[in-house]
């Protein structure tokens, strides 16, 4: 399955590590990159857009696609479903594209079974308070959500060493700098 022409990066991080930011910076320094926008079942945030930061779609039409096998990975996370549609990553992979895929940790390492020549990059905090401290103001979550991402991010923090490279984000121009760096040595490799 994993015969492609372009490079299927993945970045991944527990929620509040700032994988969005970094993921959107990275994004304005290769234009050519394709981002593998996912499919979830959550409500739009206001700073979001439909088709760019996720497809907004009922959980009918989710449990549809899974039925169809039409996700590359999926999950039901925080009470709504996630997914990667399969046929996006393939076809923009197939063409030479190099395809850019921000997802939580659990779902990089399964698209990595199905596709391992991915390059997994785990976006590091600067520490669990910092990273705990971030998501308290981002004030997207209740507090019963907030704890249970507190939850996850331990558990996601417990999986970093299963990642190719690790880029710390301690100052956002710095981390961006890293993986800017670490994407263009896997596109010259490529070569």
């Amino acid at each position: 399955m994993d015969n492609s022409k372009g490079i299927l990066f993945i970045v991944s991080a527990p929620s509040g590590a700032g994988k969005t930011t970094l993921v959107k910076r990275i994004l304005k320094e290769f234009p050519d990159i394709v981002f593998s926008v996912s499919a979830t079942t959550r409500k739009k945030r206001l700073d979001e857009k439909e088709g760019e930061d996720y497809f907004f779609i009922t959980e009918e039409d989710f449990r549809r696609n899974i039925k169809k096998n039409e996700f590359a990975e999926w999950e039901k996370f925080y009470d709504y479903y996630y997914g990667t549609f399969k046929k996006y990553l393939d076809e923009n992979l197939r063409k030479g594209k190099n395809v850019l895929l921000e997802i939580d940790v659990k779902g990089a390492l399964n698209i990595k079974k199905k596709y391992p020549a991915a390059v997994l990059i785990f976006i590091m905090p600067p520490n669990f308070e910092e990273l705990k401290q971030r998501l308290k103001n981002r004030q997207t979550e209740d507090e019963i959500d907030y704890q249970k991402r507190i939850k996850r991010a331990e558990l996601e923090l417990s999986q970093k060493d299963k990642f190719d490279y690790f880029v710390h984000n301690l100052e956002i121009d710095s981390a961006v700098a890293d993986l800017k760096s670490l994407i263009e040595k896997k596109m010259k490799e490529k070569e």
